[in-house]
């Protein structure tokens, strides 16, 4: 079954086309990372998905229904600018989701009900490594840890869909690697359709099911995309191994530390 069918699309800016043609399926329950050159439209794309922009032309189907012109609980987004409240501790910032989740219009919550809210969201940084960091607020988490926290976040909700804009590019190699092993992982165990934007085409072969390419065509204005067979996503495969050892890393450059941007 797909998770995910795009059907003609393009997306208008102004007088530009920013994504036009675009046909493509995301089975459900795959890791589809998508590659591509600088304003190829990749980020628009996780946008178009998540509910933040509409498509000029075409429609997009999730699980064979319309997909709803505004964000909701079964899609979850992780940005690279560590977007999580800067003034929330790492367990309310897990558990808003949750109170919302219950209690749609006001996020109140009280008693027993937020006795089991509380468990869960302990849980849900537990899964993430972050248990012990409960009560601290991002200013006073390393960057590798508010994204974990924004992870965490993102999929307290058990979205259906997962959507990765470039999640990993403002961490350093070591961070990388683990967050890299940290969502194979939460795929693998929640079962959950991915869909993440990567310049790293060594990290998208090591994570991906799928793996497709945005190319812009000048001569047609559409969105050429290819699809990329990457190796089989088990231990066995080259690429998985490397990921085991930790090799997985961005081009040598600068690596610039971050903070938590404010929200």
């Amino acid at each position: 079954m797909s998770a995910i069918d795009v059907q003609g699309v393009g997306v208008q800016a102004g007088n530009q086309w920013v994504l036009r043609g675009v046909d493509l399926t995301v089975e459900k329950g795959s890791f589809c990372a998508i590659t591509g050159p600088s304003g190829s439209g990749k980020s628009t794309f996780v946008r178009l998905l998540l509910g933040q922009l509409r498509p000029t032309e075409g429609r997009v189907l999730l699980e064979g229904a319309p997909m709803p012109d505004h964000p909701t609980p079964d899609r979850g987004v992780v940005f690279q600018n560590y977007s999580v409240f800067a003034h929330k501790t790492a367990l309310d910032n897990v558990l808003l989701g949750l109170k919302f989740k219950h209690a749609p219009r006001t996020g109140w919550v009280f008693g027993h009900a937020l006795k089991v809210l509380r468990e869960r969201a302990m849980q849900a940084l537990a899964d993430v490594g972050l248990e012990t960091a409960a009560r601290k607020y991002p200013h006073e988490l390393s960057g590798g840890m508010c994204q974990r926290l924004a992870i965490a976040q993102a999929m307290i909700a058990r979205p259906k869909l997962l959507l990765l804009d470039e999640p990993f590019g403002a961490l350093d190699p070591t961070n990388r690697t683990q967050l890299q092993r940290l969502v194979r992982t939460l795929w693998r165990d929640t079962g959950a359709t991915i869909v993440m934007v990567t310049h790293d085409e060594a990290e998208a072969k090591a994570l991906a099911t799928k793996l497709l390419r945005f190319e812009p065509c000048r001569e047609t204005g559409h969105t050429r995309i290819r699809v990329q067979a990457p190796p089989s996503v088990s231990t066995g495969s080259p690429s998985m191994r490397t990921l085991e050892r930790g090799a997985i890393t961005p081009k040598p450059g600068k690596q610039k530390r971050k903070a938590c941007n404010r929200r």
